[in-house]
């Protein structure tokens, strides 16, 4: 009998990075068990050509939580409150506070979705839903529940956070610690939880286009627009003192999100609407990566880079911001900057236009192949079956 898995998503049916992994994975493992998706996606929204899901049998099951009354809620968000601001970090406390910020009605809700499936394993996608599918643990019974951290441990729990903050950081790490497993995309993450953790690699998610000829005079960067992760703002001010020595190359952003307005404001105010061009979002962005001659990752933060794997795929060279994700990913092979160093990025960038661009591009090649798919799905089916 096949083994029953399902990953349990906000969303599969649009776009971003998280999503197309997740795709990837689970169409992969379709092969040998049984595979659903739950999702929070609107049932409108439903199209399994995006990331090619119409390629693999998986079922889909969308699911929204009830509402919970007015009353309830207004106690939960005072026991919250508390919690956050003023009662000890204690298993005690954080397991009411899982019940405070997931009330009942929504965590019975979800946990008789899940049962519905009778699933073998269930893997909670993002480290919110990591901590939604511990609170059922007890209605699931002896499944194996396994949590999939897309974000790096700073970027969840740092003073900056964006996401989740370091007043939760050990609430979610005892939450955490009642799944069986939990994976991680880096060693450097699993060194700084305090709970068992395990690390597997996100595989390279697009088949490699032509590879780059060099000759372009392209810098390339992809990625979601969204609140400073991505840190373009950084990578235009950047290639604005860039040009400032040269005339030749060009800067090509794909993507889309809330600071597209911010770059392209940037673009205006640097004068640079005929060196630097905002492409839309496409699902053939291999396209871009042939045409480019150096890809650029100019981001604040990351969980895993996976633009690094899918650019050295495509043979290019890489500017990179100093992440610990990025130099476990590529070793010594990128030019690295000092994350947030606009001075030093633009250093970069003119070093990166005199390297021996054929050598680079060679050494690119090969340490793309350590982020095959054929790889990285034993480790998954490994860390499934335990």
């Amino acid at each position: 009998m096949k083994k029953r898995i399902c990953f349990l998503v906000d969303s599969i049916f649009s776009i971003g990075g998280v999503q197309r992994v997740t795709a990837v994975i689970a169409k992969e493992l379709a092969k040998d068990c049984d595979v659903t998706i739950v999702t929070r996606d609107n049932p409108k929204l439903q199209d399994t050509t995006l990331y090619d899901l119409n390629e693999a049998t998986i079922s889909y099951r969308f699911f929204e939580y009830p509402d919970t009354p007015a009353w309830k809620l207004f106690c939960c968000k005072a026991y919250s409150y508390l919690y956050r601001r003023r009662l000890p970090q204690t298993r005690a406390t954080s397991a009411l506070y899982s019940h405070s910020s997931f009330p009942s009605e929504k965590r019975d809700a979800l946990a008789a979705e899940l049962q519905h499936g009778r699933y073998d394993v269930i893997v909670g996608v993002h480290a919110p839903l990591a901590v939604r599918l511990a609170a059922c643990r007890r209605q699931l019974g002896q499944t194996r529940l396994v949590g999939w951290i897309h974000n790096s441990y700073e970027a969840l729990f740092g003073e900056d956070s964006l996401y989740i903050g370091p007043e939760l950081r050990k609430h979610y790490e005892y939450q955490l610690s009642r799944l069986d497993t939990t994976v991680v995309l880096s060693h450097d993450d699993a060194r700084k939880y305090s709970l068992p953790v395990q690390v597997i690699y996100n595989p390279l998610t697009v088949r490699p286009g032509k590879p780059s000829a060099g000759t372009s005079k392209k810098f390339l960067a992809v990625g979601r627009f969204s609140w400073k992760h991505k840190g373009f703002d950084l990578l235009i001010k950047a290639f604005h003192l860039f040009a400032q020595h040269d005339s030749e190359w060009t800067l090509d952003l794909v993507g889309e999100g809330v600071e597209e307005p911010l770059y392209r404001e940037l673009v205006r105010k640097y004068q640079l609407e005929d060196r630097v061009t905002i492409h839309p979002f496409t699902p053939d962005v291999q396209q871009y990566y042939s045409e480019a001659q150096v890809y650029v990752l100019s981001s604040r933060w990351e969980g895993f880079g996976l633009v690094l794997v899918e650019a050295m795929a495509h043979g290019l060279p890489v500017v990179s911001s100093d992440l610990p994700t990025s130099r476990e990913i590529m070793g010594d092979f990128g030019l690295y900057f000092p994350v947030g160093d606009v001075q030093q990025l633009a250093q970069r960038l003119e070093d990166a236009t005199r390297m021996d661009w054929r050598q680079k591009s060679n050494e690119a090649l090969g340490i793309a192949q350590r982020f095959e798919i054929t790889h990285i799905i034993r480790q998954w089916k490994e860390t499934l079956d335990t």
